[in-house]
């Protein structure tokens, strides 16, 4: 499989890893520091082929992905469920199996803060996604369902919003999904 898209991910063990399974260049954070240099080479990157920003499913990797979002428009992001990349003692991209890797690939969303809201807070909250005891499953099924990975409600609803997901489509979904 070979990617048109450049791949941000966070160090060499995650390139190693996509790279063992697919035909892909990538381009490695090193981490929470950013410099402006290499901010300016991933911005470069998505003009020319686009990037797609696949961090490891932890708060360094959300960190970095807000950043990169908020610096540089249009980026394409991929996310990964927590179980299907973890070890008794960490998690990360570079512990991912092909299959998981793949399905992360394949359900990529682009990042847009120009987008307008397609779901008001007080509807997400009415539905029951912040403020009730089953509201972090609830959060859990919808992400993993749409490919966004595990979220706090705040991340959730942000997400749901780039994808532009409508308060109806959310109630079908979660009548579906619970049947």
């Amino acid at each position: 499989m070979k990617l048109k898209e450049v791949i941000v991910v966070e160090g060499r063990h995650d390139t190693v890893k996509l790279q063992s399974f697919f035909d892909v260049d990538t381009i490695e954070t090193n981490g929470l520091h950013l410099s402006k240099d290499k901010i300016e080479s991933i911005r470069k990157l998505n003009d020319k082929r686009g990037v797609i920003l696949f961090l490891d499913p932890d708060s360094a990797g959300e960190r970095i992905r807000k950043r990169l979002n908020d610096a540089i428009p249009n980026l394409k992001n991929a996310f990964i469920d927590k179980k299907k990349c973890r070890t008794s003692k960490k998690v990360g991209i570079e512990h991912a199996d092909k299959e998981a890797l793949e399905e992360a690939l394949a359900h990529t969303i682009t990042y847009d803060k120009e987008i307008t809201e397609s779901l008001s807070y007080t509807d997400y909250l009415s539905m029951g996604f912040q403020g009730r005891e089953d509201s972090r499953q609830l959060r859990k099924v919808i992400g993993n369902h749409l490919f966004l990975g595990e979220c706090n409600a705040k991340t959730l609803f942000k997400r749901l919003n780039m994808f532009q997901i409508t308060k109806e489509e959310l109630e079908e979904m979660i009548e579906e999904l619970y049947e």
